[in-house]
């Protein structure tokens, strides 16, 4: 069955970075489309970013575009999210996504 770990959240200063990784099994990962969504608290779903398995171009949210980078590493089976220029307002849990399935989440915080 498709399994999905997420890690590296974690509490950062506005205008610092952190990268996100999600590991993945139970599927052909090479060739799956992933998605990073977001919620924030008190907030509904939000998406972020998407990969596309087969060319690998990426489409972004405009709240996150030209600061975070989407990216697979396909010989590690894991889906990455870089992201820089932090601002309060990312503060959420980052889940990775294949379809309906999502992992457990990482939190990040941004706070000074």
């Amino acid at each position: 069955q498709v399994q999905l770990v997420e890690s590296g959240g974690g509490l950062v200063q506005p205008g610092g970075s952190l990268r996100l990784s999600c590991v993945a099994s139970g599927f052909t990962f090479s060739r799956a489309t992933m998605t990073w969504v977001r919620q924030a608290p008190g907030k509904g779903l939000e998406w972020i970013s998407t990969i596309n398995g087969y060319d690998a171009t990426a489409a972004y949210a405009n709240s996150v575009k030209d600061r975070f980078t989407i990216s697979k590493d396909n010989a590690k089976n894991t889906l990455y999210l870089q992201m820089n220029s932090l601002k309060p307002e990312d503060t959420a849990v980052y889940y990775c996504a294949k379809g309906l399935n999502r992992g457990q989440g990482t939190q990040v915080t941004v706070s000074s």
